[in-house]
This record gives C-alpha cells, structure tokens and sequence, in this order.
C-alpha cells in the first residue's frame, strides 16, 4: 500500500508539474504582445532610435563629421533592415532579401537591433558612454527586445539586425575616418603655435593658415569641461572618408573643390575679415535696429550662395508671406547660438534631424514624397528620411572637412587679430599705415587717439593703446553670463572673439 501510494503521489505530482508547465509553455500559442510604449506613442521606432542618437550626441564631446557619420550609419542599417523586407527596395550594404508573417513586427525588430549595436559599439568610449548605453538599453527593453540576443546566423529579424550591424561596422573599420585611434588625423600638425585667446595680440607664422586656440577655462561646445587647454583640430582627414552619394574625395580630399579661400595677399582677405567684424557689431543686445526674417526677406538664395532677398509670394499657396519683425541683434544672437552648439547641443548634424523631425511632425498624417504619390506610414516615412538626410549631412560633411583639410585655411579670430596688429591700410599719412592692415571704416575699424581715450571719450576703456587699432564690436563673455549681457563697444582689435554662447 505504501508503494502504491507513493507511485500514485509521484504521478500526481507529475501530473501538477506537466500540467503548469503545458500551461505556462504552450507553443500552439502566440506570445503575450508587447505592451506600446505611452510616451511618445505616436513615434516610429527609426524615430526612437533618432532620438536616443542625438541624446547621446548631446552628451558627447562635440565632433560634427563624427556624429554626421555616426546619424548616417545609423540610418543605413535602418534602412537595411526595413529594405530587406521589401521585394524591391535596395539595401546599401546589406543586400539580403526575407520574409514575414508580420512584416511590421520584422521590421521594428531588425531595426532595432541593427541600430542597438550600432551605437552601442560608437558610444561605449564616448564621453557620457554609461548614460548613453543605459538609454540604448531602456529603449530595448521598452520594446521588449532582449539584448542578450547576439546571434548573426538565420532569418530571424533579430539575427539579421545583428547581421546588418555586424557587416556595417566591419565596413566602416575600412572607410578612412580612423575610428580605431579616435578619428585622429596622426599626420597633421599645424603650422602655427596657439594663439592665446585671453590676452590681446597674436604669434601667427604664417596668416594663411589654421591656428589652434588655448583657452584658460576650455568647455566645449556643448558645455563639458577639457582638462587639455589648447585646441586639437578636428578632421583635416574627413575628406577621404567613404561618401554616400558624392564622388570619393581623391589624392587630395576635395570631393568638391570650389579653390582656396582669399589668401593674405589678396584684397578679399581684408574684405572678409570686415565682414566679420560688421557682423559682430550688430550683436549688441541693447540696439534697436529692427529685421524681418520672414520669408519674403530672407531666403530664395543661388545655389551654393547667400544672395537671397526673399520671396514676394509663397510658391505653395500664391499668398504673400505675413512679416516676421524682431530685433536684429536678438535674431543674430539666436542664430549664432544655434550652430555654434550652445550646451546639450546636438552639434549641427543633429540641428538638421531635429528640424526634419519638425516638419514631419507638422506634414503628419499627409506625408507624400516631393508632396505628391501616396501617404506614407510613419516608420517608412521616417526611415527614409533619415537616409536621405543624413546621407546628405554625411557627405557635406566629408566635402566641408575635406576642404578644411587640404586648405588649412585661417580661422576669423587669427585674421582679425593679425590684421589689427600691422595697423590701418587707408592713411598713409598716419603713423599707424601699413598697406597690409585693416581699412578704416567709419564707426566700425579706427586708429585709437588721445581725443577718444579722454575720460567721457568712446574709447576711454582703451586709455594707454592709442594708436593701435579699434574696432566696434561684442566684447566678450560678461563676467556672469547667466545674469548680465555684453554690450557692443570699442575695443582692441588685437583683442576680437567670436560670439559665443556662454
């Protein structure tokens, strides 16, 4: 009876445990659906993956080729992925073609890996790499995507996610960026020594060429602070990096080669260089002069130039364009802070996504290509545009750079400064003449006297500089940038900055 009892136990038992685990596994059955994520329910998953990117942008040490590079690559192995479900599209590496029950489903999931092990291999030496992999993971797991999936062999759309990826990065080892060693050009070295922004005056060998700066208190563009104080340039090599759509840079690096720059001997140099200066002078935020920025205004330019006055009506709608009036030293404040990456900023590769996702946002639900042909849906949509766009911003990029690279051409602060500290080139009766200086222009560039250094003078903050050179414009970075401004004023032209946000 004991036995009995004890085989009639045992199979009870049994009998419980099959029977919870036929409950619990039961492969007949499809698995609990992902629950949607609330936030931002109406984002695509290339939207997420967008989104996530220029995060970590954000927190990384700004470097707009490399992050144009890293917003394009991106969006190839999303493209890849979603392509290789459809029968016609091309991928740009990844050329497999597959197929599902739930093409949708497929698509979400391979894009997701394919970009998960994209940024998770750019970004894990990065600065703000443990934030930036923590978000890569949350947006995984908030699609209930295990990253502990690595497998690169079969047709699951994990698997080849994996293997869009894995091709990918391998490709991109061999693309001339050198992301092994950092993106460091290790063959350039520049020709001048760095010029020492906070004291007046410059040491320049050679004024056709670039020069680094050494900064007292070094952050970078997006507010992170840098131990090293002198500057390290940034891609002179960029234009042999492997294009999208543009012809490969060559021997030289110029995919696109418009000619050099205006050189110190040519005229245009002292013209550019009071360009500069103009602009800077109407950075003064206590000015009244107003500006219309809208359309009809501004815009309409040639291609490659910055000629545009605007358009009478607006080609859409044949309707004139309502006036956008603001002040004029506040809209070139704004646009300098923009693309000179003000802190948590995304560098301008980044700016171009944020303003695509904008307008994408604002056309939806009628998203047509070129306006026309069916509505697309969002992950489509979206999909494509990123390759689009960030093809372009990649290749301008490679062209930009290239051109950075094989002309080293000097950068405005080093002109300007170099200018200023040979004198004026209009009056050779003064003592301050030298045929090579910055021209007089009136309430802009003038030779510094005792008359306006007097006190109640409009150079009195110059006193002990006369017959050096002034010019008109902003001063500098306010001792509390959070709580004051810096006004427009006369002040040493050996002494002239660029704006920027503080």
């Amino acid at each position: 009876m004991i036995g009995r009892r004890r085989i009639a136990t045992a199979v009870a038992a049994a009998v419980v445990i099959v029977g919870a685990a036929v409950a619990t596994v039961r492969p007949w059955e499809r698995p609990q659906a992902c629950p949607p994520m609330a936030e931002h329910a109406d984002w695509s998953v290339a939207r997420r993956w967008d989104e996530a990117l220029l995060d970590a942008i954000r927190r990384a040490l700004p470097n707009p080729p490399v992050h144009a590079r890293n917003l394009f690559h991106m969006s190839v192995a999303m493209w890849d992925a979603w392509a290789t479900y459809d029968a016609t599209a091309t991928g740009v590496l990844f050329k497999e073609k597959h197929q599902a029950s739930d093409v949708t489903a497929a698509r979400k999931e391979a894009m997701s890996y394919a970009a998960y092990r994209v940024l998770s291999a750019r970004f894990i030496k990065a600065v703000g790499a443990d934030a930036s992999l923590s978000e890569f993971d949350t947006l995984m797991d908030g699609l209930c995507l295990p990253i502990n999936v690595t497998r690169i062999d079969g047709d699951t759309p994990a698997a080849i996610g994996n293997r869009i990826a894995s091709q990918l990065l391998a490709t991109a080892r061999e693309d001339g960026s050198n992301e092994a060693n950092g993106y460091a050009a290790t063959d350039y070295k520049p020709v001048n020594p760095p010029l020492v922004v906070a004291k007046s005056g410059i040491s320049i060998v050679d004024p056709d060429r670039w020069q680094p700066l050494q900064l007292e208190r070094m952050v970078s563009q997006n507010g992170i602070p840098v131990t090293n104080g002198v500057q390290q340039a940034v891609g002179p090599h960029w234009g042999h990096v492997t294009p999208f759509a543009i012809p490969a840079g060559g021997a030289s690096g110029t995919p696109f080669d418009p000619g050099p720059p205006p050189l110190f001997a040519d005229a245009a140099y002292r013209t550019q260089a009071v360009e500069v200066i103009r602009d800077s002078s109407m950075l003064d935020p206590a000015s009244d002069a107003m500006i219309d920025i809208s359309p009809a205004m501004l815009g309409a330019n040639h291609l490659g130039t910055n000629d545009g006055h605007g358009r009478a009506q607006n080609p859409a709608t044949g309707a004139p364009y309502t006036p956008n009036v603001l002040r004029q030293s506040d809209f070139s404040r704004a646009l300098a802070e923009l693309w000179a990456d003000g802190p948590n900023s995304e560098t301008p590769p980044g700016h171009w996504n944020l303003i695509a996702n904008a307008v994408s946002d604002q056309l939806a639900p009628n998203l047509r290509i070129g306006g026309s042909g069916p509505i697309l849906d969002r992950l489509q949509w979206d999909t494509k545009l990123y390759l689009a766009l960030n093809g372009a911003v990649h290749d301008a990029a490679i062209a930009a750079w290239g051109l950075k690279g094989q002309y080293d051409s000097v950068r405005p602060i080093s002109m300007i400064r170099y200018l200023a500290s040979l004198g004026q080139s209009s009056d050779a009766t003064q003592a301050t003449y030298n045929k090579d200086g910055l021209p007089l222009v009136p309430n802009l560039i003038a030779i510094i006297t005792p008359q306006a250094t007097a006190p109640g003078g409009l150079m009195s903050a110059l006193a002990g500089h006369e017959g050096e050179i002034a010019i008109r414009a902003w001063q500098g970075n306010p001792a509390d940038p959070k709580t004051q401004t810096a006004p427009v004023a006369w002040i040493l032209g050996t002494a002239w900055v660029p704006y920027q946000l503080s």
